[in-house]
């Protein structure tokens, strides 16, 4: 039995939970937030709109499997922490870049944005397959 209610709600949350998500990433560095958290919101989102329509729609919603979601944000933390030691430096050393946007500035990158980015991405791998697992039975 489908709600016409959750479906209609899921549908227009999904974009503002993804948003918030990212929102929260990008914050976490220096306020609380972070990678974990954005992809505990960024997998609410999605297990939202599993329970409205159903896992097969999620999963095709999500365009590759969740466990892919694993593999690359451990690659990606991963390498973010190896460049430092390609440096002479302890793993996981933060390196920052500048770099001069015209219309923005000038924009102060770093790994530890990186190794939040793979954190993010693992933990939405995760708690997705987790949860569309369980969602199939």
């Amino acid at each position: 039995m489908t709600s016409l209610i959750l479906s209609t709600t899921s549908r227009l949350l999904l974009p503002v939970f993804l948003l918030f998500s990212i929102f929260i990433l990008l914050r976490g560095h220096n306020e609380p937030g972070g990678g974990f958290v954005g992809g505990l919101i960024a997998a609410a989102a999605f297990a939202l709109h599993a329970i409205a329509y159903d896992v097969e729609k999620t999963r095709i919603l999500l365009g590759i499997d969740s466990r892919k979601f694993i593999v690359i944000g451990l690659l990606v933390a991963t390498v973010s922490g190896i460049i430092s030691l390609f440096l002479g430096q302890p793993f996981l050393t933060g390196q920052w870049v500048k770099l001069s946007l015209w219309p923005i500035g000038e924009l102060d990158i770093g790994t530890p944005l990186f190794f939040d980015i793979g954190v993010y991405l693992t933990v939405i791998g995760v708690t997705l397959t987790i949860i569309l697992s369980l969602a199939e039975e």
